[in-house]
């Protein structure tokens, strides 16, 4: 894709990296400090608290690493596993795929329930071998919570309730990058032990801090993990917790303090507002597609994603077209079909520290590519639907009014 300046702010509606609020920005523009005099570790010691707020866990323990997704599904399988411990795992998406890929490079035995790309994990066949492991072999359970190539939301209680039902031991590891602070989740009332993110998700910072939280199932089993581990070691990060520095080497500053103004918007919006604002926008982004005559890449409406809407395009039609005018043309960033879906899809993130008026701006630049790209879309259509949906609906308050 070839660059083109475009004229006017970038309009930025992939499912992350997401748009960051100014206030996160004015927090990191700031000089670089001594990690280890007392200002940081104080710094830290309210993040670790307040992080646990949005995992919603009273009993988790939270790792702040200087990391991507990627380095935090690593952390979260090298800290509890061994290398041939048998794990299941869902192919939902592209990004469960990825993830099924480290598991098998790290050696571990991947038993991989696929579900077509548009369908969430199969939960039937899980109850299946939790039913058939008598001798409790199946050491963890391994599951996207909100797949971003398709626009998926897995039921994470209900995993849980299988596991109890069964009285499985098994861990119960949660991809929620694209999900937590924006889709409900709920680490201690499902029973998850470890669960993780990304800060360019819902949190709306920067790339580069992977935040993980650990039941206390999950600590116990660190000590019999044999997995290796050097930078992303849990060990390193609590013997320096109890030191009272939290820090095994140097973090990123800026990033913390970014953090810190992030998670004060979100309580002060409060978190369970924010997630219904994201419920509100992601069923408006729905009923604009559905107005356009296209529909949902996802199959069944109890999948649909709150966070990300993957439109189906018609077969004359390239999406990645779509997203290459829409860059080109109107400085509109939307997210590429991926790998199965590549060419036949199109995605609207709509997470993060968003608005109506912003994602009614997206949706009236989709009306206008799809125009462009000979889809016979009725201008205004989509925008109707949304705004109508918009305007007869009424958002939590948030505290700050």
């Amino acid at each position: 894709m070839d660059y083109v300046y475009g004229p006017g702010r970038n309009h930025l509606f992939v499912p992350g990296p997401v748009n960051i609020p100014e206030q996160v920005t004015r927090a990191m523009n700031r000089n670089n400090e001594d990690y280890r005099s007392p200002a940081i570790p104080a710094l830290t010691k309210t993040l670790l608290e307040d992080v646990k707020k949005i995992f919603k866990t009273t009993s988790g323990t939270p790792f702040l690493i200087p990391t991507t997704g990627t380095g935090a599904w690593e952390s979260a399988l090298t800290n509890t596993l061994s290398p041939g411990d048998r794990i299941v795992s869902f192919l939902i998406g592209q990004f469960s795929l990825l993830w099924i890929d480290q598991q098998q490079r790290l050696n571990f035995k991947v038993d991989v329930v696929e579900s077509d790309w548009g369908q969430g994990a199969n939960l039937e066949v899980l109850a299946s071998k939790i039913a058939e492991d008598k001798a409790h072999t199946i050491k963890a359970i391994c599951i996207v919570h909100n797949e971003t190539a398709t626009g998926v939301t897995n039921n994470l209680a209900t995993v849980r309730k299988i596991l109890d039902h069964y009285q499985h031991p098994a861990l119960f590891l949660v991809d929620g990058v694209s999900s937590i602070c924006a889709l409900d989740f709920r680490m201690d009332e499902w029973g998850i032990d470890v669960a993780l993110t990304g800060s360019q998700k819902a949190l709306s910072l920067p790339t580069g801090m992977g935040l993980i939280c650990a039941s206390p199932k999950a600590l116990e089993a660190t000590k019999t993990a044999k997995s290796v581990r050097v930078f992303f070691d849990w060990n390193d990060y609590l013997k320096f917790y109890k030191m009272g520095t939290y820090w095994p080497y140097t973090p990123s500053i800026q990033l913390l303090y970014g953090l810190r103004t992030a998670l004060d918007l979100i309580f002060e919006e409060g978190l369970d507002n924010v997630i219904a604002r994201h419920g509100r926008l992601a069923k408006a982004t729905r009923l604009a597609v559905e107005a356009w005559g296209l529909k949902n890449c996802t199959q069944k409406e109890e999948w649909f994603s709150d966070t990300v809407t993957a439109v189906v395009v018609p077969p004359y039609i390239d999406s990645s077209e779509i997203v290459k005018r829409a860059w080109k043309r109107y400085n509109l960033s939307l997210g590429l079909g991926l790998n199965k879906v590549a060419g036949k899809v199109f995605r609207i993130g709509h997470l993060g520290n968003l608005n109506e008026l912003q994602l009614l701006g997206c949706l009236a630049g989709v009306e206008m590519v799809l125009k462009d790209v000979g889809y016979p879309v009725k201008l205004g259509s989509g925008i109707a639907a949304a705004s109508a949906y918009l305007s007869n609906t009424t958002p939590l308050i948030p505290s700050r009014i």
